[in-house]
């Protein structure tokens, strides 16, 4: 299989050891002109498929570690610099991991300490990524809202991974839409077709899953949106814009966007005394309008 090196399957597995979390897709439709490689269309085979070759990549390159690393562990013994200790624990909790994923579970269904969380995600294992399962059926399915395998996918995932959200959609629907020249054309098909995409719904569950969100700066020429995660303060929202501005940071002046827009602009705003000022320790909010006042020529080095 892919996850013993096998073809490009295994490239793939590697590429994304990379990411934070994984967008399962998973066929429900059925198509002469489109081979299924199993034969059969089977989705929850599909499923168990995936989710062991994911497991036996963890196992390996856990095993790849282990290998790595046991004999500089031995040669420690019982003794050791506090380094020593800490490299001993650490092997430790890879052992654990192995031998939990070895057994079938997946490694974000286990209860780990801060510190055994802190060496997993050193490992960028797969099983440790959060989950969202696309299901792509056909446009007619699509446009009806009805498969006959959704159900079944549905089973799968409460059974083996409960909470996991799903998502249908429909590849042909999508790159038909994408595929019309203008935003006219585009509006006429989905009130035709009378369903609308579903690529917001997917950013948005693949932003909570990571748990992201969003905050804008906004000025005469631009406005930007920028990512940071939830619960952040405000000088960590701004260190995705700019370490310096981060380090500098005094204070933050805040709109709130449905005020702005019943305001009709920022000087209305700041007149109705809606313009709020925030300290850098504060907690941003989704969907927040920022602007960040800081002393670069003060910023740490």
């Amino acid at each position: 299989g892919a996850a013993e090196g096998a073809g490009l399957g295994n490239a793939f597995l590697s590429h994304i050891s990379a990411v934070d979390g994984i967008f399962h897709m998973i066929r429900a439709f059925t198509d002469p002109d489109v081979v299924h490689v199993e034969g059969e269309m089977d989705p929850a085979r599909d499923l168990e498929i995936i989710h062991n070759e994911l497991r036996l990549k963890d196992v390996a390159m856990l095993n790849k570690y282990i290998d790595l690393n046991q004999r500089v562990i031995d040669r420690m013994g019982g003794g050791g610099s506090v380094d020593d200790k800490k490299k001993k624990d650490e092997f430790a909790i890879v052992l654990r991991v192995r031998d939990w994923v070895a057994k079938g579970n997946d490694v974000r269904k286990g209860e780990w300490s801060n510190k055994d969380i802190e060496v997993i995600n050193s490992q960028s294992l797969l099983t440790a990524k959060p989950v969202t399962y696309l299901v792509n059926v056909s446009e007619k399915d699509y446009a009806r809202k009805k498969n006959k395998y959704l159900l079944l996918i549905k089973k799968w995932i409460d059974e083996n991974n409960p909470g996991d959200k799903l998502i249908p959609f429909s590849g042909v629907f999508e790159s038909n839409l994408a595929a019309l020249p203008d935003a006219a054309q585009r509006k006429a098909y989905t009130e035709e077709m009378k369903v609308e995409s579903a690529f917001p719904k997917i950013i948005t569950t693949g932003y909570d899953s990571l748990n992201l969100m969003h905050f804008f700066t906004a000025g005469e020429k631009e406005v930007r949106a920028w990512t940071c995660r939830k619960g952040a303060k405000m000088n960590e929202a701004a260190r995705s814009i700019h370490n310096d501005i981060a380090d500098s940071l005094i204070q933050v002046d805040v709109m709130k966007f449905d005020e702005l827009k019943a305001a009709g602009g920022e000087a209305e705003l700041k007149a109705a005394g809606r313009l709020l000022t925030r300290s850098k320790d504060a907690i941003i909010e989704d969907g927040d309008i920022v602007y960040f006042r800081s002393g670069m020529g003060r910023a740490k080095k």
